[in-house]
């Protein structure tokens, strides 16, 4: 490979690694902001209060302008999921990213 290819194609590599970087910082730090409210709403799931929304809400006892993504049985459920998925495949990223560091 010529010479000014090879820069050429590293520099492209430094622009390309360097702009995934910070997006992924930018979203690891979104991600950390959002964790108090998925502790949150993983509590409000499992308690009584979440029960009684929802049978309220089932009985046509709260508004009908009301957003209620809360309490479809799979909204909280589904992102719970999620971020469970998230967590592992971070942790499996950071592994393997440390296993092959030189």
């Amino acid at each position: 490979m010529e010479q000014t290819e090879r820069i050429r194609q590293m520099e492209q590599r430094l622009e390309s690694a360097s702009a995934a970087i910070m997006e992924l910082s930018a979203a690891l730090d979104k991600y950390q902001e959002a964790q108090k409210a998925i502790a949150t709403l993983s509590e409000y799931y499992d308690s009584d209060e979440w029960k009684q929304d929802f049978a309220d809400d089932e009985a046509g006892r709260l508004p009908r302008n009301l957003k209620r993504g809360v309490l479809a049985e799979d909204g909280i459920w589904n992102m719970l999921a999620d971020s469970h998925e998230l967590n592992v495949r971070l942790a499996e990223t950071v592994t393997d990213v440390l296993k092959n560091r030189p």
